[in-house]
């Protein structure tokens, strides 16, 4: 790249994070409610995403073969076990990350 192009590069990510910060704050100003339509996708996006997460994260679990499946069950199992004692999401998502990645390095 020359130096005219990275320059141009480095403006065109500047405009663009300056355009992602901003403009929340421009569409939905402080004075005025916040419409219905984004009321309601901040109540069901969390739950589908977790749902596509879950989805795509067990899409290639074979029951038939390897570990059977083993290692995933219980780590889901610990993510529900967690959130239900803690009820804090970060915590519980941390806690299923690593007891995955334990048991499939040390122990299937």
């Amino acid at each position: 790249m020359s130096i005219t192009e990275q320059i141009i590069t480095i403006l065109m990510v500047v405009l663009g994070t300056m355009v992602t910060r901003f403009l929340p704050f421009l569409a939905f100003p402080s004075g005025k409610p916040t419409p219905k339509y984004v009321r309601y996708l901040g109540k069901v996006l969390p739950a589908a995403v977790f749902g596509l997460l879950v989805v795509y994260c067990l899409k290639d679990v074979s029951l038939f073969a390897g570990s059977h499946g083993i290692p995933e069950l219980i780590s889901i199992s610990v993510v529900i076990l967690l959130h239900l004692w803690k009820r804090q999401m970060l915590l519980s998502i941390a806690g299923g990350t690593i007891c995955y990645m334990l048991l499939v390095q040390l122990v299937f």
